[in-house]
């Protein structure tokens, strides 16, 4: 491999020589990709395409042994570090420009202990491999619902999907990690274990370590549930979300419904002449017992004759993957986002103003409703914190590359954001949150969790070499102390 130039931590380049480099690459031994190699674009590929980053070299560990190789190498050569599960977060922090990307696809093992109700992840792991491995078992874990996102990211931002309002968010539902720490150790963290630092892992993000293996709690979810699609004309829409903030307000915990508002979009189960039509749609699951789903799904049934209706019983694997071709892979993403503990009349009335108005055809307005479980635990019960929300609120703009006016569309979203953002709790999920935001949104992801969470970054890595994330300071915990 020849000399490689490549970014450092405090802001600068340097150069590496060809031995230095190779000498890397024997003692990784695992996959070491620069970017004449076969390999390397996909790897380095984010799922946002508003996001144009090249890396300098891309390892490709396959044991928790060479990611402690990457980060000893990265510490002691000052190297900046990224570390890629799916690749799937909006501000593609993943890959820093001209870094060192720890790319986890080829640690992708799950074993699954129907017995014992859990299920032990590796880093590489998709939400769509995890799902279809424990519903083999007729069991799942709390994950997202976008099947193509990776486990180690959103569980680390703390993680919430349709099973949230049951059983929590997903770091509820973590029993313990496998960790590499900064200085290179491997170390187990549970609620006895490393305890502080567990705590700083349900949430933090990837601010403490490379975890190279999760360890999930199940439940009896499936094989099938009733969910899917469902949407209405937008001239109906102050009727259909009326009707939401009702729903939500009673649903019994097995029933989450997702409301967006958007453009139908051009697929084989939207009759024509709805293409391109603004709708108002609900994302449903309900993964209760059979014997109580009508009860449960006839508010929405009640609301009369849709424009588009794909709610049916189906495998549960089928609801976690049936938004996925809404969030197709190097589209351009810009989100707003934050937590609601309540919907208001005004919040409700602005929204709809909103959508009518956005100029982006492929934009969305929804809601997310995540009360129940969630709520009853402590604030500080993991880093994740924000254990006031009950419903979460994202002004999502996404268009295609070369669309015509795309440079506006970032700055109506911001608008549009701060027209909303007064009804929030001021709360947010670090996860959504994209590369524009300021160490304030960062803080507010965490609130009053915030200084523990650099106390303990100033512990397990001093010299934050895990920066490249939505980062938190170590020297934030010095200057408050």
């Amino acid at each position: 491999m020849s000399r490689i130039t490549i970014a450092l931590r405090d802001g600068g380049t340097t150069t590496l020589s060809s031995a230095t480099v190779g000498a890397f690459g024997c003692t990784l031994r695992a996959p070491l990709l620069a970017p004449q190699d076969a390999g390397f674009a996909e790897a380095a590929r984010l799922w946002n395409g508003m996001v144009q980053r090249t890396p300098a070299l891309v390892a490709q560990p396959e044991s928790a042994s060479d990611v402690a190789t990457a980060i000893a190498f990265a510490r002691d050569h000052g190297v900046l570090l990224g570390v890629r599960g799916g690749g799937h977060n909006i501000a593609g922090s993943a890959v820093p420009e001209r870094g060192l990307v720890l790319d986890m696809s080829r640690m992708c093992g799950i074993v699954v202990e129907p017995d014992a109700g859990l299920a032990h992840v590796e880093p590489g792991c998709l939400l769509g491999d995890v799902d279809r491995a424990t519903q083999q078992h007729s069991l799942a874990t709390v994950l997202g619902f976008v099947s193509e996102v990776g486990v180690a990211g959103l569980t680390l931002g703390g993680g919430l999907g349709y099973l949230t309002r049951r059983f929590g968010w997903t770091v509820d539902n973590l029993e313990e990690v496998e960790v590499v720490t900064a200085d290179g150790e491997a170390r187990v963290a549970n609620r006895s274990e490393n305890a502080d630092l567990f705590w700083a892992l349900r949430g933090g993000g990837g601010n403490f370590g490379v975890v190279t293996r999760f360890t999930f709690r199940l439940h009896e979810v499936g094989p099938a549930v009733h969910g899917g699609l469902v949407a209405w004309p937008f001239e109906h829409a102050a009727e259909i979300v009326a009707a939401y903030r009702e729903i939500t307000a009673a649903a019994p915990r097995e029933l989450a419904v997702w409301l967006m508002m958007l453009r139908a979009p051009p697929a084989p189960f939207v009759p024509a002449e709805w293409h391109g039509k603004r709708v108002c749609a609900m994302a449903v699951c309900y993964s209760g017992c059979a014997d109580e789903r009508d009860d449960a799904l006839a508010p929405i049934r009640a609301l009369g004759s849709p424009a588009v209706d794909l709610l049916r019983e189906q495998p549960y694997t089928g609801v976690q993957s049936y938004l996925n071709a809404m969030q197709p892979k190097g589209c351009h993403y810009y989100w707003k986002t934050g937590y609601l503990d309540r919907l208001d009349d005004a919040l409700l009335d602005s929204a709809l103003e909103l959508f009518a108005e956005c100029p982006m055809p492929r934009a969305q307005i929804g809601l997310l409703h995540l009360a129940g479980a969630l709520n009853e635990r402590a604030p500080d019960d993991g880093a994740v914190g924000n254990r006031d929300a009950h419903y979460a609120l994202g002004v999502n703009g996404m268009w295609e590359p070369g669309t015509r006016g795309a440079d506006a569309f970032p700055q109506w979203v911001r608008t549009a954001w701060e027209r909303v953002r007064p009804f929030s709790t001021g709360g947010n999920y670090v996860n959504f949150q994209t590369a524009d935001e300021d160490e304030a949104s960062v803080r507010a992801a965490y609130g009053a969790n915030y200084e523990r969470l650099a106390a303990i970054k100033a512990m397990v890595d001093p010299e934050n070499v895990f920066r490249a994330n939505r980062n938190i300071r170590p020297e934030i915990a010095a200057g408050s102390a």
